[in-house]
């Protein structure tokens, strides 16, 4: 049985750079395009690309926390613009 359409050839998985994936991020947070423009532009998945945002706010989140030194790790501070 014949397929109804020709499949296109897989591409090479690609690497990308942490500053390359900073870039991508930022244009999503600029808000002018929305995450699926940003992907298609770039030829990437929108999953992909959300999961870069993701990663992206909880390394931030992770860097805004820090220990409250009057009570160790038990108590930390989060940065208020990360709520």
């Amino acid at each position: 049985m014949e397929s109804m359409g020709k499949k296109k050839p897989r591409r090479p998985r690609r690497s990308f750079t942490p500053e390359s994936k900073a870039e991508i991020v930022g244009l999503c947070r600029r808000g002018d395009r929305s995450v699926g423009q940003v992907a298609k532009d770039f030829e990437l998945t929108e999953t992909a690309v959300r999961d870069w945002v993701k990663q992206a706010f909880l390394h931030a989140r992770r860097r805004d926390c820090r220990p409250n030194h009057s009570s160790g790790w038990k108590s930390f501070h989060v940065s208020k613009d990360l709520h």
